[in-house]
């Protein structure tokens, strides 16, 4: 029983120890902690002229494409050996030629016909004077046309002038059996052969000439503003034409072809939206063929257009823009302050605005979250080095900070040694 007495009496003195300790313990004096700079990575943002570039695709077209055809009809007695699929000819070479047997008979009586016109015409202008002089030594007061035979030598020209105009329809028909181009061109397609009977407008084949190609680039409102040119843009002199640089793979290997652009097409595309623009690669068989590739018809090649120039630009990372518009600027000292700029253009590396962000100044590059204005940061280069004049400095724990932590341990140990 006295044992009991005893423990009772020891846990009543330990608790009220415990409550004197804590009563008199002081009030630490709460301090607000200060928040720590994020850490970042920026770059400088660079002021310069840039030449803006515009990207585009289109497909290789000749500049003048044809059906060949013949303008009489007959049997094929010769076909030219380079009248076939990827064949190159000159302008005028004879590529067919059409039987011109009948075309030369018909010549030779159109000829005759000429002839006996002619000599009907003479003796009809020897009676016609032989008239007029008749009338002069019996007549009496003016002679009628019909007396003088005015009528009849009239007839007679005629007659010659038509048997002439056969003659000529003839030989143009005979000269119509050598079927050529008009232009030094390749063939695209044959359509007949050797000892095939055609008639008039019987496609032959489909040829192209070879002089330039043309590439039909589709071209955005905004591209049209990067180059600096108007929807009915048409270069009149050399200095107006546009460069542009045509890519495509070719048997595995990258191929360049350089044009110009000439010209735009008279009307926005109703489905699409957009503009197209003409470049033209002259010679692409011969001087553009670099490497021994030209430019074939048929293929499909990326454009780089060469656009205006914009001075005092500035150039960031593509990473640099937040949303639409925005860039984070550090200030010196390490707060942040968000931008709104102009863009001008951008690509996957890059990006140019013409406001918003001076040349010089510090711009993030990676995320954060919660960004706000004034946020305190610590910005640092791409190679994770501290950059002291753009980063907040960090705040150490304050003395009533550390007074307090070294109060609640003590009290813990207190606590602890009494239990």
């Amino acid at each position: 029983m006295g044992r009991f007495i005893i423990f009772g009496i020891a846990g009543i003195v330990v608790v009220l120890i415990v409550a004197a300790l804590v009563a008199t313990k002081p009030e630490p004096q709460r301090a607000n902690a200060t928040p720590q700079p994020i850490a970042v990575f920026v770059d400088e943002a660079r002021q310069e002229t840039v030449s803006l570039v515009v990207h585009s695709q289109g497909q290789a077209r000749p500049r003048t494409q044809i059906n060949l055809v013949p303008q009489v009809s007959g049997r094929i007695t010769y076909v030219n050996p380079d009248f076939i699929e990827g064949g190159f000819f000159e302008a005028g070479e004879t590529l067919v030629q059409i039987d011109d047997a009948d075309y030369h008979l018909a010549v030779t009586r159109a000829a005759a016909l000429v002839a006996q016109a002619q000599q009907a015409l003479v003796r009809e202008q020897a009676e016609a004077e032989l008239a007029e002089s008749e009338w002069a030594d019996l007549g009496e007061g003016p002679a009628s046309a019909l007396t003088l035979r005015e009528p009849q030598l009239a007839d007679a020209r005629a007659q010659l002038a038509a048997a002439q105009a056969s003659l000529q329809s003839a030989r143009l028909d005979l000269e119509r059996t050598r079927v050529s181009a008009p232009f030094d061109g390749r063939v695209r397609v044959k359509s007949a052969d050797l000892g095939q009977f055609v008639t008039a407008g019987t496609p032959l084949g489909e040829v192209f000439s070879t002089d330039a190609i043309l590439v039909r680039l589709p071209l955005t409102d905004n591209d049209l503003g990067l180059l600096g040119i108007p929807i009915a843009f048409e270069a009149t002199n050399e200095a107006d034409r546009i460069p542009v640089t045509l890519t495509a793979v070719l048997a595995g290997q990258p191929r360049t072809w350089t044009g110009l652009i000439t010209r735009t097409e008279s009307a926005i595309d109703p489905q699409t939206r957009v503009l197209y623009a003409t470049a033209e690669v002259a010679d692409p068989y011969g001087a553009a063929a670099e490497g021994g590739a030209p430019l074939a018809v048929g293929l499909f090649v990326d454009a780089e257009i060469e656009g205006r120039s914009v001075d005092g630009a500035v150039v960031l990372p593509r990473s640099a823009l937040r949303g639409e518009d925005n860039v984070y600027v550090v200030a010196e000292g390490g707060t942040l302050d968000i931008r709104t700029v102009t863009v001008v253009t951008s690509t996957a590396e890059r990006l140019v605005v013409s406001s918003g962000v001076r040349g010089g100044e510090m711009v993030v590059v990676s995320p954060i979250r919660g960004a706000s204005t004034g946020m305190r940061l610590r910005s640092l280069d791409t190679t994770g080095e501290v950059i002291p004049a753009y980063s907040a400095t960090i705040e150490a724990e304050s003395e009533d900070e550390q007074s307090e932590t070294d109060a609640e341990s003590s009290d813990g140990e207190a606590v602890a040694s009494a239990g």
